[in-house]
């Protein structure tokens, strides 16, 4: 083998060992642990040196720029992208940045527009060392390396989204309840049946488990020069 060819692959190896790791946390609904997932995985890896993005999607007649009720239709409100910087806590990009995260965004968008807000989006995952992303409809536009959706059998509502990908997840994190009568209605969940399952307990959405599960999956992709 010639040292030209050994230069080569070394250089592909280094590419592989360097790659970002993206990671999509994605849910049935609101308020099901979704955030709290996210900030567990990022005070447990904080090796990864995560660039942290939470995406809200509003409905008609709120206005993506400040989740307020709003009745207009410019273009300039299909969406709206804030960097954190608060460190109270008190909100979900917020927890991140208390979580350990380098950087933390949040992007608010029409329902259905978040094609809008992609070029933005993939400006900030090209600037991140790994990135952890809470949605699910962001999977429409990129396919992580892994993802995990939460499922709360007693929330009964299951977004439109969160079934679309329910194929896709690579593991699911269900709340420790009767998940033989899940209070959602004609959602099958066939598409899971052979995933990896964690069951977790409120307060503690990010378990051991979970964490290694992450860990493992995405090997020695760590942390590439700033």
């Amino acid at each position: 083998m010639t040292d030209d060819v050994c230069d080569r692959q070394l250089c592909l190896r280094r590419q592989f060992a360097t790659s970002m790791a993206l990671v999509v946390v994605g849910g049935h609904s609101r308020n099901v642990g979704k955030t709290s997932v996210v900030a567990g995985l990022i005070a447990a890896l904080r090796e990864y040196h995560w660039t942290a993005i939470k995406i809200t999607q509003y409905g008609h007649g709120v206005c993506s720029a400040n989740g307020q009720p709003c009745d207009c239709t410019t273009a300039d409100h299909s969406f709206a992208l804030t960097e954190e910087h608060d460190r109270s806590g008190e909100n979900d990009s917020s927890r991140f940045l208390v979580a350990g995260a380098e950087r933390s965004w949040w992007i608010r968008t029409q329902q259905g527009q978040l094609a809008e807000a992609m070029p933005r989006i993939r400006t900030i995952l090209a600037g991140a060392r790994n990135a952890i992303v809470e949605s699910n409809s962001i999977l429409r536009f990129v396919r992580p390396d892994l993802y995990l959706t939460v499922l709360d059998p007693a929330t009964a509502d299951f977004k439109p989204s969160a079934q679309e990908f329910l194929d896709r997840a690579d593991a699911v994190l269900v709340h420790a309840r009767d998940t033989a009568n899940p209070g959602w209605k004609q959602v099958s969940l066939k598409p899971i049946a052979n995933r990896q399952l964690f069951k977790i307990h409120p307060p503690q959405y990010a378990t051991e488990e979970v964490v290694e599960f992450v860990r493992a999956r995405l090997g020695t992709r760590l942390t590439r020069e700033a």
